[in-house]
């Protein structure tokens, strides 16, 4: 009876102080910065700001770069979660731990890198520019493997983690009445892993979508070519403050919407 109760005090009952003042002081010091950029938008000007022709080109360039970036990032991080997760190999962790570093590289310096190896002069870029005349900086290709870059572990982390908790009794099965190994990837892994798949493209377009210092680094900030949302905020802060509060609000209604529709996925809770 005595544990019974102090396991309901410790889920269900009235929280200690020493807890909850550290934790009201983290909450309002993560909303009260949301909060002010509601509270200090131009309401009553916001549809005609929107209507801007530079707001909706941003806009629309980085709707258009962060799909091509994730419809990327499905082609190359599927199939790369499914080695890590199936395959054992010598190495395996040392690649996980490579996949994983844009995760915490300074986006910065991930434009640094894709400019060393993809620039017109870099490991890559020169045979690119000088076999088959393709420039990937400063371009809105540029944009898209810059997104690209910082973005895909994100679907590769979710999509592996949904593959080893699929039950792999239903691809034996599969595999035992005849069925090659790529008919049991497309008809019985992938629908598995699905909602894996769409959790993991949804957060790899909105990492895409609010992609800033790679995308600057690499591609730089020429409006309607490589000037996203991010990098519009960045200009407007300086030039118009107001227009950078407007376009500061659609990139956090964006990510709102995305984290409501992902709630399950974080918490495992509806």
């Amino acid at each position: 009876m005595t544990r019974s109760r102090s396991r309901t005090y410790g889920s269900r009952g009235r929280p200690p102080w020493l807890l909850l003042l550290p934790a009201l002081l983290g909450v309002v010091f993560l909303v009260l910065p949301l909060a002010g950029l509601l509270l200090r938008a131009p309401w009553p000007t916001m549809a005609a700001r929107l209507a801007e022709p530079q707001v909706l080109q941003a806009l629309r360039l980085s709707l258009v770069t962060a799909t091509l970036a994730t419809l990327a990032c499905l082609l190359l991080g599927v199939p790369l979660a499914w080695l890590l997760a199936r395959v054992s190999f010598p190495g395996r962790r040392l690649l996980r731990a490579l996949i994983t570093v844009p995760l915490v590289l300074p986006p910065v310096v991930g434009g640094v890198a894709l400019l060393l190896v993809l620039g017109r002069r870099g490991l890559a870029g020169r045979w690119l520019d000088e076999t088959l005349g393709v420039s990937l900086p400063f371009t809105t290709a540029g944009v898209v493997v810059a997104e690209a870059f910082v973005a895909m572990p994100f679907l590769v982390i979710s999509v592996e983690g949904a593959l080893r908790a699929a039950d792999t009794r239903l691809e034996e099965a599969a595999a035992t009445l005849g069925a090659s190994r790529l008919t049991v990837f497309r008809r019985v892994t992938l629908p598995l892993v699905a909602p894996g798949v769409l959790a993991g493209a949804v957060l790899c377009w909105a990492r895409a979508l609010g992609e800033f210092g790679a995308t600057i680094t690499f591609a730089g900030n020429f409006p309607g070519r490589t000037q996203t949302m991010p990098l519009a905020v960045y200009l407007a802060l300086e030039t118009e403050p107001e227009a950078a509060v407007v376009l500061s609000l659609v990139l956090l209604a964006v990510s709102v919407v995305i984290l409501a529709c992902l709630r399950d996925r974080w918490t495992g809770t509806p």
